[in-house]
């Protein structure tokens, strides 16, 4: 089997990525791949424990000293929802690997997995870290939070896709529903006061407009608008889901929440609607973190030692981090894959790439 300078071996890591993406794992569903995983590492002599997070859910967490814990290693083994149920699966196109999660985010984890067993094989594993992949980041996150309500750690690497660029930086992060009430009649009279779909439609424009024109590097997204079933006749409802996410320089979730709330409100004032439900689910804080301390330093040798240029960028989207920073936690999001292929039906990553961050990871573990 080929091995890497590192000690990484690339066919061991290629098969384990292949059997994880071939697991079907969406958000709820990810006891196989649990099972899988703890049965791998245990085969591999590693000390695993599996943390109940819900009924029929776990986390696998791999832990030497319980009293050092300093560093850990956090990769989350859930998926979205496969587009085709029939076709999800692990296809190799010249070292180009499609399948559902190959970049969100089973390509880091597969990865990860790779250079602690690699490293345990040295027989020098360091005492102050651990491995985490932890269930439910696509949906709720409710796999870290049940990691860090039993563990506590100064550091965290996650293995989100960063095209293998340290981001140093996070996006802070809202979620909105808005609930729109109109008057329910028939599709004749659609032109009429009180129609919840018009409104909504008019809200969202504005909303839009205002985003791009006063916050040009923030992200907006309307995930979902949907209305009340009413056959031939206008809506008497109308509800749209809307992301947000936001440069850790701007203003902060929470004030960017309120703002929205009385942009929303002021754009549905008069004659239009009956009634309005303005929520905030999720309301998380950015952060920027110096490029210096501990890890960072470990991660600037890290990158001279494998001839790659450190330069820290920002992860824009929402993750685990934004969980982690709120206990104190300082996380860096590092891992192979880009964060424009996640989420799609062509979703992909290069295995060479997916190697190279096996090495790296090693290398973080070799400097600890």
């Amino acid at each position: 089997m080929a091995k890497t300078s590192t000690g990484i071996k690339s066919e061991r890591l290629r098969k384990l990525f292949r059997d994880m993406v071939n697991i079907y794992s969406p958000s709820g569903k990810e006891y196989e791949i649990t099972e899988y995983l703890a049965t791998y590492l245990h085969e591999k002599k590693l000390p695993v424990t599996l943390r109940e997070v819900d009924e029929g859910r776990r986390n696998v967490e791999v832990v030497f000293k319980e009293s050092k814990l300093e560093v850990a290693f956090i990769g989350h083994i859930d998926t979205v929802p496969a587009f085709d149920i029939e076709n999800y699966e692990y296809k190799d196109r010249d070292g180009e690997i499609s399948g559902l999660g190959t970049a969100d985010m089973k390509s880091g984890c597969a990865a990860m997995i790779e250079a602690f067993v690699s490293k345990y094989e040295s027989g020098t594993i360091p005492q102050n870290c651990g491995l985490f992949l932890v269930v439910g980041e696509e949906e709720s996150g409710d796999g870290t939070a049940a990691l860090i309500k039993s563990r506590s750690f100064p550091w965290a690497i996650v293995a989100e896709p960063t095209n293998l660029v340290s981001c140093l930086g996070h996006y802070g992060y809202l979620e909105m529903l808005v609930s729109i009430y109109g008057t329910r009649r028939h599709a004749s009279m659609a032109g009429r006061e009180y129609n919840a779909i018009f409104s909504m439609l008019n809200m969202l424009m504005k909303l839009c407009e205002t985003i791009q024109n006063k916050y040009p590097l923030a992200v907006l997204n309307i995930r979902d608008i949907h209305s009340s079933e009413s056959g031939f006749a206008v809506p008497g409802s109308c509800e749209a889901c809307i992301d947000l996410h936001i440069p850790p320089e701007y203003e902060s979730p929470k004030a960017f929440a309120r703002k929205l709330k009385k942009l929303v409100s002021d754009n549905l004032s008069g004659d239009s609607i009956t009634g309005c439900e303005i929520e905030f689910p999720i309301v998380a804080d950015g952060y920027n973190l110096e490029d210096t301390g501990y890890i960072p330093e470990i991660l600037k040798n890290t990158y001279k030692q494998h001839n790659m240029e450190w330069s820290p960028g920002y992860f824009n989207s929402h993750s685990d981090a934004n969980l982690l920073i709120e206990i104190g936690c300082k996380p860096i999001i590092l891992g192979p894959g880009q964060l424009e292929k996640a989420h799609t039906r062509d979703e992909s990553v290069q295995i060479d790439q997916v190697i190279k961050a096996a090495e790296i990871y090693r290398t973080i573990l070799d400097n600890l």
